[in-house]
């Protein structure tokens, strides 16, 4: 291909950037509403995830002309013609597993519909057979694969496995003509790409401060979008008339949701979060500015997702008194009982959740449950030896035994761990719809991440009286996973309130307040321009969320966990 003229040699007019889904199994019809909801240029759609991936590897096992979101195809069946009738190009990872499959389903469906179009699809994310053993493994591509389908005149571009903001990277490249070197240029993007990728979560969804506004503004939020423009800079907003709130609050919060620091890395750039800059440029519209980038990094991160084995659960319900004592009964019961069996389960996990309240008026508020959770390579240990020890103490035990479902046969259960491989190694394609082959070169310039230094901190407020309070009285949160990591991004709103939280909230207090995090590593970056502090909890969350380990596998009420912990904040913030 002919390389591009330098960006700033010309001027294009911004690019009109949707989302219609955050994830496989989002709002169906919400492909439609961005359609008819207002003007687009392109529409995407994210629908992997870790756990998708996994999901769609099983589909793959039954059929090998699966392991792609079905979903998108019957979504697009709805809709081709609409897209086609208002000039929207539709740009989408639902590829998963197998991007070329659905690039053919989807021209057999436009052809059925006569409806003309072009359909690319881009591979090489694909490190399954590098890796024996797995179910997938999967490279993080970047979004100039992108980029060069929609340059040669694709209307749909399907992709496998690449970098959430790829999907907006890449239309961008495409229409502002960005070198591999407009590193701030590309940087924007990808905090808009950030933004924009999980949906409604821009819109005022699972938003900290939802009481600030009106139910019925967040019973229905519409769907974000963005509009990029030609130096990476962009207003986050929606359509007119749709639900949902995009205000600073929503913004910042989305924009901490699984990172892990000032530099967030990926195949195309490194966007430094430090520097973005958020101010409210009218009724639901946040403009994003300030952004500056660095090289990507030398090396591609892999997903891998194994089989772990078989895991199987039940919850024993422990009603009125001696809940203690009732809960030491019936653990040791089933322990003996496991020890007996022929296959004991590898993994034997207990915990018990206090739900219960004295005096209570109803009977489900006076109970509490005992949560088992057991694992093994064995099927059978997991599944037939739990079910017998579970149930044939059913008249055996505490008074008022009963359980919230039998246990079932036992299911498998997932391992996700990330490798790195150089950016080279990967045979990066663009597959055109006439069956051209592109190769995508890798970027010229590289860095290695490094840590950045410390920023320096406000002075701290001044002292004064405090009063005990949660947290979440002056600080939003939001939680996500990374693997067996999680995130808890917490800022503030104010910078009275920063200067306090920046000072009180140290790695320390979080530690003390959030008891799993204690003998773990506990990482605190801070983002003084978000007025935003991002802790990274390593290992919280075992082997990753398909293996289940935890209450709350993907970590996404860790935070609002931090906010409802008390603390002495001062009466001037109240």
């Amino acid at each position: 291909m002919t390389p591009a003229a330098p960006a700033a040699t010309r001027t294009r007019s911004p690019l009109r950037i949707g989302n219609a889904s955050g994830f496989y199994g989002d709002r169906f019809d919400a492909l439609r509403d961005m359609l008819t909801g207002g003007p687009l240029d392109i529409l995407t759609g994210d629908y992997l995830a870790e756990l998708t991936m996994l999901i769609l590897g099983r589909d793959r096992l039954k059929d090998p002309r699966r392991g792609y979101a079905k979903t998108f195809l019957r979504q697009l069946e709805e809709c081709l013609g609409l897209a086609h009738d208002h000039g929207v190009r539709i740009v989408t990872n639902a590829g998963g597993l197998n991007p070329a499959a659905l690039a053919d389903a989807v021209r057999d469906l436009a052809d059925r519909l006569g409806i003309p179009t072009r359909v690319a699809h881009v591979e090489g994310d694909d490190r399954t057979s590098h890796h024996p053993g797995t179910l997938a493994a999967h490279a993080y591509l970047g979004g100039v694969g992108i980029a060069t389908c929609l340059r040669e005149g694709a209307h749909i571009v399907v992709t496998g496995r690449v970098t959430d903001a790829a999907l907006v990277t890449g239309p961008a490249v495409a229409h502002f003509g960005w070198t591999p070197h407009d590193h701030d240029r590309l940087a924007g993007a990808v905090v808009a790409g950030h933004v924009l990728e999980c949906g409604t979560q821009a819109t005022g969804g699972n938003y900290a401060f939802f009481t600030d506004h009106a139910p019925a503004r967040l019973h229905r939020p519409g769907f974000p979008l963005a509009e990029l423009h030609e130096d990476g800079t962009s207003v986050i907003t929606k359509h007119d008339g749709t639900g949902g709130i995009i205000d600073l609050g929503t913004v910042t919060a989305q924009l901490l949701y699984e990172t892990q620091g000032a530099r967030y890395a990926g195949p195309d750039v490194t966007a430094r979060l430090d520097t973005v800059t958020l101010t409210q440029d009218g009724p639901d519209r946040v403009r994003v500015t300030g952004t500056r980038g660095e090289p990507p990094p030398p090396t591609l991160k892999v997903g891998l997702n194994k089989l772990g084995g078989f895991r199987n659960e039940v919850a024993f319900v422990l009603t009125g008194l001696d809940i203690e004592a009732k809960a030491d009964l019936v653990r040791a019961q089933m322990e003996t009982a496991l020890d007996a069996a022929k296959t004991r389960p590898a993994d034997i996990r207990w915990d018990l959740a206090r739900t219960d309240h004295p005096d209570a008026p109803t009977e489900e508020t006076a109970s509490a449950l005992l949560r088992l959770v057991v694992r093994d390579q064995d099927q059978a240990a997991v599944g037939r030896t739990l079910s017998a020890a579970a149930i044939e103490l059913a008249l055996a035990s505490y008074p008022g035994f009963h359980v919230l479902a039998p246990p079932g046969a036992g299911a498998p259960y997932g391992v996700f761990e990330d490798a790195y491989i150089p950016q080279a190694a990967v045979d990066h394609v663009a597959v055109l719809d006439d069956g051209r082959r592109i190769p995508v070169t890798p970027p010229g310039a590289t860095l290695v991440l490094e840590t950045p230094e410390e920023p320096s901190l406000p002075v701290p407020l001044p002292e004064g009286p405090t009063r005990r309070a949660p947290l979440g009285r002056v600080a939003g949160a939001r939680s996500g996973d990374k693997g067996g990591n999680a995130n808890v991004g917490v800022w503030a709103r104010t910078d009275e309130a920063w200067r306090w939280l920046v000072h009180e909230l140290t790695t320390d207090r979080f530690q003390t307040l959030i008891s799993e995090s204690r003998h773990l590593s506990v990482v605190r970056h801070v983002l003084p321009n978000l007025r935003a502090l991002n802790f990274v909890v390593e290992g919280i969350l075992g082997e990753g969320v398909a293996s289940q380990a935890r209450f709350d596998p993907q970590a996404k009420a860790l935070g609002e966990w931090l906010r409802s912990r008390h603390m002495d904040i001062p009466e001037v913030l109240l």
